[in-house]
């Protein structure tokens, strides 16, 4: 039963052996935030620091493979060509930029040697800006026979960030199709490009899992000149290769000069720590015709 109040609500009443009549029982509404309020209250799946447990590790790594999987599977993506590279592999413009500003810190101080190092990886960095417009061109016309056939088969898939997976992305859109784009959490913030399709980037906390949604609906790597992380995928991808856990796909090294000046394949073969058969699970290219007709012919489209 219930007590109504000056016109404006009720109050419940309390029916307690030591209270006669009625009254507010005026720490309910105390006991009821503590209540509600404590992160016990909290729905599983929504209480972020109950999800971010040590021993719940195995559902968030559940959790990030399916996502992915389940949402490409509702776009009607059934494979993919991923595109590795660096983020630091710059378009012309950007080189351009980037040397000017080199040079202006040289120019205010020439006996520095921080300066002086820094017009040389300019340099650099201006040299391989053809590998981002070779990327670019790459994936526009990977994305036109995608388009052209409607598939789902063949779409464009990159790490997301700048440089070569900006590239890649970007030919894709240039082309009015799709392409998609696994991103990482990173100490420092990488931000997705805006060439990605909405809805087709996804955003991991494990490598792993990852590097697991990189290769399940491969149908061809191609690495262009990269650091650490395109050396990471790279050799992944070979050691699956190599020892029989993936699907045979095409592994393309864009650029044999910038690969041969890193790694000696030929030297790992020599000392016997890889068989001369392993030679043959990757492949150099220099053009993006060249590359995107190595992915036709091995899957005969």
């Amino acid at each position: 039963m219930l007590k109504r109040t000056n016109g404006i609500g009720f109050l419940p009443r309390i029916k307690d052996n030591n209270v006669s009549n009625y009254s507010e029982d005026r720490d309910a509404q105390k006991r009821l935030d503590a209540i509600m309020n404590d992160p016990s209250y909290e729905i599983a799946y929504k209480d972020e620091a109950f999800m971010s447990r040590d021993d719940l590790r195995p559902a968030r790594l559940q959790l990030e493979l399916l996502k992915p999987e389940t949402l490409m599977e509702e776009a009607g993506i059934r494979s993919s060509v991923v595109v590795f590279g660096g983020t630091q592999v710059d378009s012309k413009e950007q080189a351009e930029t980037r040397m000017a500003a080199a040079k202006a810190a040289l120019a205010a101080n020439p006996d520095d040697e921080t300066a002086k190092r820094g017009v040389v990886r300019a340099e650099n960095v201006l040299r391989k800006s053809r590998y981002y417009e070779e990327c670019r061109r790459f994936a526009k016309i990977v994305t036109e026979f995608n388009k052209q056939h409607r598939d789902g088969e063949f779409f464009i898939k990159t790490g997301g960030g700048p440089g070569i997976m900006e590239a890649g992305n970007r030919g894709a859109f240039e082309a009015g199709g799709k392409s998609m784009a696994l991103n990482i959490t990173l100490p420092f913030e990488q931000r997705p490009n805006s060439y990605i399709t909405p809805g087709l980037c996804f955003q991991f906390n494990y490598f792993a899992v990852r590097k697991m949604h990189f290769l399940l609906r491969a149908k061809a790597v191609v690495c262009f000149p990269g650091g650490f992380g395109t050396l990471d995928e790279l050799f992944t991808a070979l050691t699956l290769r190599q020892t029989g856990r993936m699907q045979d796909i095409p592994i393309i090294l864009y650029g044999k000069e910038y690969w041969d000046g890193i790694i000696d394949f030929q030297y790992l073969a020599d000392q016997a720590v890889i068989n001369d058969s392993h030679l043959k699970l990757f492949q150099y290219c220099e053009s993006p015709e060249e590359t995107w007709q190595v992915i036709r012919d091995f899957h005969g489209v």
